[in-house]
């Protein structure tokens, strides 16, 4: 039995509306979880649902670990993760499943599989440059990680894995747990045919002909705390630790200089890189109030 997860937060209505039409007529059970401030009601759009809201905003993590738990308490035996700006076919679930089953039947020692990444700006795939390839396999390649929407999860893990880690709150969460799972002798993997469309980041701008990816100001501050977090933890590749590491000033440098709201901007790396430096975890809100 497959369950899915949406995430939304002060979603575009119509995008979210047309991604739950998807996932409704695909899996057995849907999970709302809402961290905006108001309530929405999609019982317009899809009959059954259950919905959790948070206006408090709990983070992705919470957010995640609520709706898994969920689908853990009535048998669900996967359970799909998805933002609510993503966009999936009409056999999205099914190809996904058939090779979550496949992997299993083989009992290769799968934890999760997600698809390959278009992204909704550059209408391309996205290709890391440096994140190597573990293993192929007809189908699948293994990676070391994949994000969070479009994840598929083998719920069976979970007991050995753990949950998401909401001491992080967003930002690194999904590359997070899937270290963990590495490091744990499982793996990762990622469907070589399946394309799901998601938005990355909330804008893009250009620095001496390299396209670089924009988000929102307050993110900064959870994207600076959780590089000098992560980098701490024996499980974290040492890759992802230098070009995380190596990259903060001039990621310090762009959004002070060539981005607009540059104080706020200014204000949440800061404050991010003294409470990392600090070891401090948890929502901006809680930490800086």
């Amino acid at each position: 039995m497959i369950g899915a997860i949406i995430v939304v937060y002060n979603p575009d209505l119509a995008l979210t509306e047309r991604l739950l039409t998807r996932v409704y007529s695909q899996t057995e059970h849907v999970v709302i979880v809402d961290n905006s401030p108001k309530a929405h009601d999609f019982s317009k759009v899809i009959e059954h649902y259950e919905y959790m809201h948070f206006p408090a905003n709990l983070g992705i993590a919470a957010a995640h670990n609520h709706g898994l738990r969920y689908l853990l308490s009535i048998g669900c035996e996967y359970g799909l993760l998805l933002d609510q700006d993503s966009q999936i076919t009409t056999d999205f679930v099914f190809r996904l499943s058939s090779l979550m089953m496949a992997s299993k039947s083989l009992k290769q020692d799968i934890a999760a599989i997600g698809p390959s990444i278009s992204c909704s700006f550059t209408h391309k795939t996205e290709r890391s440059l440096i994140q190597r390839e573990v293993f192929e396999y007809e189908e699948l390649v293994g990676v070391t990680q994949i994000i969070a929407s479009g994840m598929l999860i083998d719920l069976g893990f979970l007991d050995q894995i753990g949950f998401k880690d909401e001491k992080l709150f967003i930002d690194g969460v999904d590359h997070e747990w899937c270290w963990r799972a590495r490091d744990m002798g499982l793996q990762i993997a990622k469907a070589k045919k399946i394309e799901m469309v998601h938005r990355l980041g909330d804008s893009r701008s250009k620095f001496i002909g390299v396209t670089y990816k924009v988000g929102s100001p307050i993110r900064l501050y959870y994207q600076f705390r959780n590089i000098l977090l992560l980098s701490r933890r024996s499980y974290v590749p040492l890759y992802w630790k230098v070009r995380c590491l190596g990259l903060i000033p001039v990621r310090f440098f762009l959004n002070s200089t060539m981005q607009q709201n540059r104080l706020d901007r200014i204000r949440y790396m800061f404050y991010g890189l003294v409470d990392g430096l600090k070891g401090i975890s948890g929502s901006y809100a809680t930490n800086r109030r």
